[in-house]
This record gives C-alpha cells, sequence and structure tokens, in this order.
C-alpha cells in the first residue's frame, strides 16, 4: 500500500518536470524562430551629430529661398514652396533596366526670438526602381476554320520600386549646406 502512495506523488513531479522541459522548450523554439529586428532600428541611432541640420545666419524664408534656389540650380523639380518648407525632386536613369528618384525636403525654423537666425533641416530619399519583364501569351480561335488556334505572345515591361533609403552621407549634406548657403551670400 505504501507503495501506491508515493507513485502519485511520483508521478506529479514527473508530470511537472514535463510540463517545465515543454515551457523552456517552447521558449527556445520562440527565440529562434522570431523574425528578426526591423533594419532601420538597428541602424538609427539619436545623437547630436549635424549631418541632416544647420544653423544659418537667416531668416527662416530667406533660407528656404536659398535652398529652392540651391534645388533648381541642380536641376530638381520644386514640388512645393513656402518660407518653411522646399521639397523637389530629380530623376536619374543609371542604365537601361534602373530609375533612381531622389526626393530632398528643406524645412526651415526661427532659431532665435528675433527670427533672424534659421535652424534648417534637409532630408534626401533616394528611390530605386528596377525594370521587370512579364510574358503573356494568349490564344485566337477561329470557328469558322474549326478549332485552329494562333498562339500570341507578347511581353510587358514595368518599373517596380526595388528600394526606398534615406541618404545618410555627410558629403551629400556638406554640398547641400555650402551650396544654400553661397545663395544666402547672393542675397541684395
Amino acid at each position: 500500500m505504501t507503495r501506491f502512495s508515493l507513485f502519485p506523488q511520483t508521478w506529479r513531479v514527473m508530470r511537472a518536470r514535463a510540463g517545465w522541459g515543454a515551457v523552456v522548450c517552447a521558449l527556445w523554439l520562440t527565440g529562434c524562430g522570431s523574425a528578426p529586428k526591423a533594419a532601420s532600428a538597428r541602424h538609427e541611432a539619436f545623437g547630436a551629430a549635424e549631418t541632416y541640420s544647420r544653423l544659418i545666419d537667416a531668416t527662416p524664408a530667406q533660407t528656404c529661398e536659398a535652398g529652392r534656389r540651391a534645388l533648381l540650380s541642380q536641376g530638381y523639380i520644386v514640388n512645393s514652396s513656402s518660407p518653411e518648407l522646399v521639397e523637389g525632386t530629380k530623376h536619374f536613369q543609371p542604365d537601361a533596366e534602373s530609375h533612381l528618384k531622389m526626393l530632398i525636403r528643406v524645412v526651415c525654423v526661427p532659431e532665435d526670438a528675433q527670427g533672424q537666425v534659421s535652424l534648417a533641416f534637409v532630408t534626401g530619399v533616394q528611390e530605386s526602381y528596377s525594370l521587370k519583364k512579364a510574358n503573356t501569351s494568349a490564344s485566337l480561335g477561329l470557328s469558322a476554320i474549326g478549332s485552329l488556334s494562333i498562339p500570341l505572345m507578347s511581353s510587358s515591361d514595368s518599373m517596380v520600386k526595388v528600394g526606398v533609403e534615406t541618404i545618410s552621407e555627410e558629403s551629400f549634406y556638406d554640398g547641400f549646406f555650402s551650396l544654400l548657403q553661397q545663395y544666402l551670400n547672393e542675397k541684395p
């Protein structure tokens, strides 16, 4: 009888251990099977670097106008322009099967109480497109002749967006801010 009274306790211990084992195994599998963190979260590091912004000794309206002129001088199409915001785009085709679209946004905000100093924020975004070919086929049946089918083949080409990236090279922004300052120096 004593032998049977120990058995239920042993069974409970084994069942509890098996339950913990299942939990540990499930947690391990979940950790191994989880999706990696988004690439943007891994590459993003907030800091005090001045890659995207500069203090400008001019009003926000003057700064954005100089930004507009800088974009126009480089062949950008100005999509929108106001005293606080300028946005322009430019298209590139490096080869026959790829296309790049560049979008630059300039935001100008006052930095002092008098509004004579502004802070200019510039962001460049590059969209990449690639040529994708799709073959299509159809058949033409002529009922007067019978079940004769004439195959018709065609292909269509379309540009498909394959990537979007914020430009992070400091030299790109240094060049833009240098050109912006050049247009500010030309003000009457």
